[in-house]
């Protein structure tokens, strides 16, 4: 990982490469692909509360809360920028709205995808094929399990769906953090380049349609409890 510095940005190779599990004893689980198609179903008939929303992240269905005021805070102004830096090409920032990899669903706080995306629905009108995203954004949330999700699960699955561009805005890491991940390897379920700067030091996204967009201290804020 790359230190914290209020100097330019370092990008760094990462290695994100896990060792499977030991097998255990005890009855035989039912095969991969089963429990993927029950999640799915099952996450097709959820109904839930005006505020809420669920994702399939790796094998378990999430449900989350809409976030705090500091959350959307970062978000709207997140959105707003984004519009003026896409306008007049042929992509847009998208909020609330399902991405979809084969039998796995996300909601990321905010993602980059064409403006012209009917082409990109999935057949049954769910939300958008995750091959016509852009790159996704996340807004950590406070909450051991929501960090864990943002941090790791989130960052593996999108790596794993070949999204080119992951940024992670967090408030819980240090005085704050914004992370850049590019270049995925779907394989591997990593992302293989890492820029990573501190709140008040700004960053410019490297590839994709919002390349050149840069999200600094009129964005995030300034460094929290600096």
């Amino acid at each position: 990982m790359t230190a914290l510095t209020h100097e330019a940005p370092e990008v760094t190779e990462v290695d994100e490469t896990e060792e499977e599990p030991e097998a255990h004893g005890g009855p035989e689980a039912p095969p991969r692909a089963d429990l993927d198609e029950a999640l799915w179903q099952a996450w097709k008939t959820l109904e839930l509360p005006e505020g809420f929303h669920a994702e399939i992240v790796e094998g378990s269905i999430e449900v989350s809360p809409t976030g705090r005021h500091c959350h959307g805070q970062i978000v709207n102004r997140l959105r707003r920028a984004l519009d003026k830096f896409l306008d007049g090409g042929d992509h847009a920032a998208y909020q609330d709205m399902n991405v979809i990899h084969e039998l796995t669903a996300y909601v990321p706080d905010l993602f980059v995808a064409p403006e012209d995306d009917a082409e990109h629905v999935t057949e049954d009108g769910l939300g958008l094929k995750a091959s016509c995203v852009e790159m996704v954004v996340e807004v950590v949330s406070p909450g051991h399990r929501a960090i864990e999700r943002d941090r790791i699960h989130k960052r593996r699955a999108y790596a794993r769906a070949g999204v080119p561009v992951y940024v992670l805005i967090d408030d819980h890491d240090g005085h704050g953090t914004v992370t850049v991940l590019t270049s995925p390897s779907p394989g591997e379920a990593v992302y293989a380049a890492e820029t990573r700067v501190p709140y008040g030091t700004e960053v410019a996204i490297p590839d994709g349609a919002a390349k050149g967009f840069v999200i600094g201290e009129a964005i995030t804020g300034p460094r929290r409890n600096a």
